[in-house]
This record gives structure tokens, sequence and C-alpha cells, in this order.
């Protein structure tokens, strides 16, 4: 019983953080979007910054549904 606790306490933990790194990834491309004139393209570093946060709260759900299948 406790290591289900334990390990349902860890997977909510990981799963957090998992999403407050997509959150700073998000922030980070809104700060580098905003210095940009809205007629000109975005640099590369938005969108990689956009696209780590996707993979970041992809990460996290399928460690969800892991934790999940588990229990």
């Amino acid at each position: 019983m406790s290591t289900n606790v334990t390990s349902t306490a860890l997977a909510a933990a990981l799963r957090r953080e998992l999403l407050r790194l997509a959150r700073a990834e998000d922030d980070q491309a809104c700060t580098e979007a905003a210095k940009v004139p809205y007629w000109a393209s975005y640099p590369p570093s938005v969108l990689g910054h956009r696209a780590a946060a996707a993979i970041l709260r992809a990460d996290a759900d399928r460690f969800l549904a892991s934790a999940d299948s588990a229990s």
C-alpha cells in the first residue's frame, strides 16, 4: 500500500514538473515572439520552444497514462 501511495505521489510530482517546464517553454516562445513585428516571421527559436512545450506536454500525458495503467 505504501509503495502505491509513494509511486502515485512521485508520478504526480513528475507530471507537474513536466507541465511546469512546458509552461516555461511557452513563456519563452511568447517573450521572443513579442519582440518581432507582426509582419515579420517568427525566429526559429519560437517554433523550437513551442515544439519543446508540446513534447513535454505529450510526455506528461504519456507518463500519467502509464502511471494509471500501473495501478
